[in-house]
């Protein structure tokens, strides 16, 4: 089923919201808000409605709910101050106003009847975040667990030069025991993040790891323990913290696997391991001199990928560090 309004597809069994052909990426609660709202449209749904639906009748707070609801009017489209879509009623509660149409999807094949082929890994660096398992021992923590798997796959989208699994695809191995090299054939990626949450007395421990699918290797483990007091708050510091333990370990990765895979010019290689060495020190001119090297070596070697994922990296620490000239342009670089 999915419902249609403007130019959005709210697809309820892919759980997945799209804008146009483009997928627009929402955390599990923000997607359940938006459903209960579209599904209720006919009439106001008050707030205890939304709690009762989305948090389980959990005690959730008016700022936190407002927060919910404005990231949902962000993700299409709208806004808190035109409510052209979801409309606020002082005293009431809220309404999904648009225009929406019903569509159901022509069932195709059955997957099962053809034998099953795995994607191929792209050039750039991949990605899969695996479902975090919720060590809390209360089910009602799962919702916390998923949510953190979803912020940080956000995040990781960001970086142009990663490519990272949707999320409805690495939840298929959500409760099951998986073996990594398996999950990086099936799923077609590099790199697998596992996690774990365990949320007791007032604290969360979030554990991470970061493997090479191929070898099984550990690339990156650690963990992380905050205070339980604002969720939402937690989410963002906890990826935050987690995507850039992971940018450049997943950075030192891709170098490493140059002794192993050579391009096919060896000038545009050379221009490639002296680039690297400019971007070490991470000083403004260094930085400057590894992304004119890289474009060196692409201009010869277009099919370069390690090269795309050093240039990408030199542009991102330009932004990182306020050395950019044009920010937005060191962002927009190497799509």
């Amino acid at each position: 089923m999915r419902y249609l309004f403007e130019d959005f597809a709210f697809d309820l069994d892919r759980r997945e919201l799209y804008r146009g052909a483009d997928v627009v990426r929402i955390a599990p609660q923000v997607f359940d808000l938006l459903d209960y709202l579209i599904r209720n449209r006919e009439r106001v749904v008050s707030k205890d409605d939304l709690i009762n639906a989305v948090w389980n009748g959990r005690s959730v707070s008016d700022a936190a709910l407002t927060t919910r609801l404005n990231v949902a009017r962000s993700a299409i489209g709208d806004s808190g101050e035109e409510q052209r879509l979801i409309k606020t009623l002082p005293r009431k509660g809220f309404r999904f106003v648009g225009q929406v149409q019903e569509a159901r999807e022509v069932a195709g094949p059955d997957p099962g009847d053809a034998p099953e082929s795995a994607p191929a890994v792209p050039d750039k660096p991949s990605i899969a975040v695996l479902p975090f398992a919720n060590m809390s021992g209360d089910p009602e923590q799962e919702y916390f667990a998923d949510g953190m798997v979803e912020e940080i796959t956000t995040a990781l989208s960001r970086f142009k030069w990663l490519f990272v699994i949707a999320r409805n695809s690495s939840f298929t191995f959500k409760g099951k025991a998986v073996d990594i090299k398996e999950v990086g054939r099936r799923l077609g990626v590099r790199y697998v993040l596992q996690g774990a949450v365990r949320n007791a007395s007032g604290k969360v421990r979030i554990t991470g790891q970061l493997i090479e699918a191929a070898t099984g290797a550990h690339i990156w483990a650690d963990k992380f323990e905050r205070d339980m007091t604002d969720i939402f708050a937690l989410q963002d510091e906890v990826t935050a913290a987690v995507v850039s333990a992971i940018q450049p370990k997943l950075f030192q990765a891709e170098i490493a696997m140059t002794t192993r895979r050579r391009p096919e010019d060896l000038t545009a290689y050379d221009f490639y391991l002296r680039a690297i060495q400019q971007v070490r020190p991470a000083t403004r001119e260094g930085l400057a001199e590894a992304v004119r090297l890289v474009q060196r070596a692409l201009e010869l070697d277009p099919g370069f990928a390690e090269a795309a994922v050093l240039a990408g990296a030199s542009h991102t620490e330009n932004v990182v560090r306020g050395y950019a000239i044009d920010p937005q342009f060191d962002r927009c670089a190497w799509h």
